[in-house]
């Protein structure tokens, strides 16, 4: 069965999206490493190639196939293309196959907003988005499930992109605008988050003040990042994974360069989701969320998605009481 992007969409409601991502890290599954292979691509930057597989025993199994192409955007298309394939843990027979560009994208802001959850001040009303790609504009939506977000600013190196999302985000509710000068934007916000394929830090240490949460999305290998090293020194720093550490310029580069050290590092979602770990320390806390992505997040959108397309249940029959 292909379930149709469109269809996707509307399967994966934020509040359920959300609840789901957090059962899977609370509940745990197996996911192997991921496989990343960089495809050399004449007159343009290297594209990437990412395998990301993952499974509950006798329950589902699933994998993700992407393509990251950076020049994209300069061609009008997306920088990520994918495919989801859902298996049957019991049989290793196919479910459903489903465009995992809309599965990634999704449970990309939707684990944005559950790391908010543990994270952000309750009061937040104000979201700064650096970069309005695709997963950037879906952000204030996934955050509104578990903050009062009322007003977006938005920064990108295309300011007519950011026009574009502004104009997207004003027709869902929200008071959003254009802005140009990142450390205003900053300053301005309750919630900062970067979505973007940066190699360089864009939202500096010094900018931030008392009772932020940064939230940083694009960084997925050691070449890319999105802040600097006094953005990590002063925050309370929290991953999705482990894996953030070893994958994200973001972790790496302070890692290497001794700003911080591993045990600076005070938890990751599971530890969140199963109550290990305390969240946002007072108000007056500076928080810092790095995450690069699991397939975790995937098989759980991607059984969501199925089980309502087939029974209208939630996966494996759990509900948000859990």
């Amino acid at each position: 069965m292909r379930i149709p992007s469109e269809t996707l969409q509307d399967l994966l409601t934020w509040p359920e999206l959300i609840e789901a991502i957090r059962l899977q890290f609370k509940n745990g599954c197996e996911v192997p490493e991921r496989h990343h292979h960089t495809i050399k691509t004449p007159g343009q930057s290297d594209a990437t190639m990412l395998l990301m597989p993952a499974w509950q025993p006798g329950n589902r199994i699933g994998i993700k196939l992407v393509n990251v192409f950076p020049d994209n955007t300069q061609k009008g298309l997306p920088s990520i293309s994918a495919d989801y394939l859902l298996y049957d843990g019991q049989t290793g027979q196919s479910l459903a196959t489903m465009d995992g560009s809309v599965l990634t994208s999704r449970r990309t802001a939707a684990a944005s907003a559950l790391g908010a959850r543990f994270l952000s001040r309750e009061d937040s009303e104000t979201i700064f988005l650096v970069g309005a790609g695709r997963v950037a504009t879906l952000v204030p939506e996934a955050m509104r499930s578990v903050r009062s977000i009322k007003t977006v600013l938005i920064w990108d190196l295309n300011r007519e992109g950011a026009e574009r999302a502004a104009k997207y985000l004003r027709g869902l509710g929200f008071d959003a605008n254009v802005e140009l000068d990142l450390r205003k934007g900053t300053e301005h916000a309750d919630i900062i988050s970067c979505a973007t394929l940066a190699k360089e830090p864009l939202i500096k240490g010094d900018w931030l003040k008392p009772g932020q949460h940064l939230d940083l999305i694009g960084s997925f290998t050691p070449n890319m990042r999105e802040t600097d090293d006094d953005a990590m020194r002063i925050a309370d720093v929290f991953v999705d994974t482990d894996t953030a550490l070893t994958e994200s310029g973001d972790l790496v580069r302070p890692l290497n360069s001794g700003a911080i050290s591993s045990g600076d590092i005070l938890a990751n979602l599971t530890d969140l989701c199963t109550g290990r770990a305390k969240g946002r320390s007072g108000d007056q806390a500076i928080t810092l969320f790095k995450a690069v992505g699991t397939a975790l997040e995937d098989l759980a959108g991607a059984s969501l998605a199925f089980d309502k397309m087939t029974h209208g249940d939630r996966p494996n029959g759990q509900t948000s009481t859990q």
